[in-house]
């Protein structure tokens, strides 16, 4: 009876359609490619916000590059390097350079403001990284 009763469940189940993986995909392109076309409309209601937004993204990520040299001063200066975590800073330079990449192949393969500022970022980590193995030398 139990066995009657799964085959009976099975049966009931509705099957996927073999194109399903290929949906997602499509969807998301087709999304990007809408919301792509609402963001640049210039009659968007919120236009001023993401103009604003977009500045502000440039300000603080500009500004994020240089905030690297303090931590790199002190640890040169000290020659002390063990309060700071290699695993930390590979997770942050890894997160910089992937994300700079996606926004890449988002952008046709070239590179934007935000991905080369990403870039930057993840140049900063890796001279982080690179300073950190040095002094523990």
């Amino acid at each position: 009876m139990v066995q009657q009763q799964r085959y009976a469940m099975k049966a009931a189940m509705p099957v996927m359609p073999q194109a399903f993986p290929l949906a997602p995909t499509r969807l998301r392109l087709a999304t990007q490619r809408d919301a792509d076309a609402t963001s640049r409309s210039p009659s968007r209601p919120n236009s001023c916000y993401i103009r604003v937004l977009r500045w502000a993204f440039a300000f603080f990520s500009s500004v994020r590059v240089f905030s690297y040299l303090p931590t790199m001063w002190a640890i040169w200066q000290s020659g002390d390097s063990s309060q700071h975590s290699l695993l930390t800073w590979c997770t942050w330079f890894g997160a910089n350079l992937t994300m700079s990449l996606w926004l890449m192949e988002r952008n046709d393969a070239r590179i934007d403001g935000a991905a080369a500022v990403n870039l930057g970022n993840a140049a900063m980590c890796l001279a982080v990284i690179v300073l950190i193995a040095v002094r523990r030398l």
